[in-house]
């Protein structure tokens, strides 16, 4: 990749540099006065181009994508409490399809390396888990779900209908086999589990500590949302006498192997706890907004040391959402509330990669343009006509309302989009398969006696 502007993140920007690619791994970066010769290797031109780390969403809920649009105007224990019963209907195909094109569009938005809390499993409706697992091996992006689960519904004193919740054992069975079965440690990996029961408000204390020991004993990752809204605060204070990062505390859930979702509601003390065990958080601005959850204490999280990556979150709580405009969002909602300073480009732009990584446990591998590590690249092309005019490609990419075209997205040297079209799978198809999969998932719902995947526009 030659005459391409080069945002590493990690070190200076280069205005003109190169990048060489070797198998999956990057061997070198650097200004083109200093490219080496190599004249058997395949060329991509970065003329007017901006070369940044493929970006990595760190939250998500893929099967959410066949629900878009419900309970438009809902807090989220509102829409929560709409919606569980139609995700109640789903089964593999209904995932399988949502998943396509949930992560089909992330790709398309500059995304490399995507999670998924995945955590309604209703029986008896097929190996919802694994479906999601063959739309991200077939896209061929870098793919992190993490198994979730819910085991205290409404007799329990949770928020979910206990339809859709499990039981203990079958739980821990469920997410030790997957890890058993899908996890892989290696450096090049393309899909790594987490273990993830959902919320305080859905999980038992027993389920957290357990399914703590079992990620820790596997060597896998802790994730689950975290003080997303007041009522999440009030349903902890009430339920356990503490507010959530105390009782996650309590519970063990603090650690550097642990990311929350949202964590929006944190204390001065909380921050400090953050950054003193270095648990991490993905900021999820578009959905805090969309459900009016509020705005996560971002600037100060990053000043203090807290490690922050970004979250397209439930496209149901996003719609469309894109990664790379949640930069955008991140920047702009700090801003709103913290001034001009609060946050520049460069830190959204860290963000939503880096920070991404640290979340994941994968820094080493990924989040940074740097000899040793893999080779997971979005060019993105900021030469268009109407662009020319904003001289700073980094600005053009945060600031402006629609993203720039993406000229190629790599992941581990293998083109996986190329002039905004998809090239691993078939681009229409895929975005086709989310529409199928939202009629699917209505006319089950529908079949069930559920009329709320109608009547929850108003």
């Amino acid at each position: 990749m030659d005459n391409v502007y080069i945002a590493p993140v990690a070190g200076p920007e280069i205005r003109s540099g190169y990048i060489r690619i070797e198998g999956d791994r990057i061997t070198g970066v650097g200004p083109m006065a200093e490219a080496p010769a190599t004249p058997a290797a395949t060329r991509i031109d970065g003329t007017g181009c901006l070369a940044t780390p493929g970006l990595v969403n760190t939250h998500h809920h893929l099967y959410q994508w066949a629900s878009q649009g419900l309970a438009q105007d809902a807090t989220l224990f509102e829409w929560l409490t709409a919606l569980y019963p139609v995700w109640a209907a789903m089964d593999a195909e209904v995932v399988r399809g949502a998943a396509s094109a949930g992560l089909g569009h992330l790709a398309l938005s500059g995304c490399t390396t995507s999670s998924d809390h995945h955590y309604v499993f209703p029986k008896g409706r097929g190996d919802l888990f694994a479906a999601e697992i063959e739309a991200a091996r077939e896209l061929g992006i870098r793919f992190h779900p993490a198994r979730g689960s819910m085991d205290r519904g409404e007799s329990q004193g949770g928020l979910p209908p206990d339809v859709v919740v499990e039981q203990l054992d079958e739980i821990l069975t469920a997410t030790a086999e997957a890890v058993d079965a899908y996890h892989d440690p290696s450096f090049s990996s393309k899909l790594r589990i987490a273990v993830a029961p959902c919320s305080p408000f859905s999980v038992s204390g027993e389920l957290m500590t357990e399914a703590a020991a079992l990620a820790r004993d596997r060597g896998v990752r802790l994730h689950t949302h975290l003080a997303e809204t007041l009522d999440e605060e009030e349903h902890c204070r009430e339920q356990f006498g503490m507010r959530p990062v105390e009782y996650m505390e309590k519970l063990g859930w603090l650690g550097p192997d642990v990311w929350f979702a949202h964590a929006v509601h944190l204390s001065d003390a909380d921050i400090g706890k953050f950054a003193a065990t270095g648990t991490g958080s993905a900021h999820c601005p578009s959905s805090n907004g969309r459900l009016g959850a509020g705005i996560a204490r971002v600037s100060e999280m990053l000043r203090r040391g807290a490690n922050v990556g970004l979250g397209v979150d439930g496209s149901a709580s996003s719609e469309l959402t894109t990664l790379s405009g949640e930069m955008r969002q991140a920047l702009l909602f700090q801003r709103a509330v913290h001034g001009p300073g609060a946050l520049t480009a460069r830190q959204a732009l860290e963000l939503a990669t880096l920070g991404g990584a640290r979340n994941l446990g994968r820094q080493d591998e990924l989040g940074t343009l740097e000899a040793g590590k893999l080779a997971d690249i979005a060019l993105w092309r900021v030469d268009e006509p109407f662009a020319t005019a904003v001289t700073d490609p980094v600005c053009r990419l945060v600031f402006a309302t629609r993203q720039p075209p993406l000229a190629r997205l790599l992941v581990g040297g293998e083109t996986v989009v190329e002039n905004d079209e998809l090239r691993t799978v078939a681009h229409d198809a895929t975005g086709r398969a989310g529409a199928q999969a939202h009629h699917r998932l209505t006319r089950l719902a529908e079949e069930r006696g559920i009329t709320a995947a109608k009547e929850v526009h108003s």
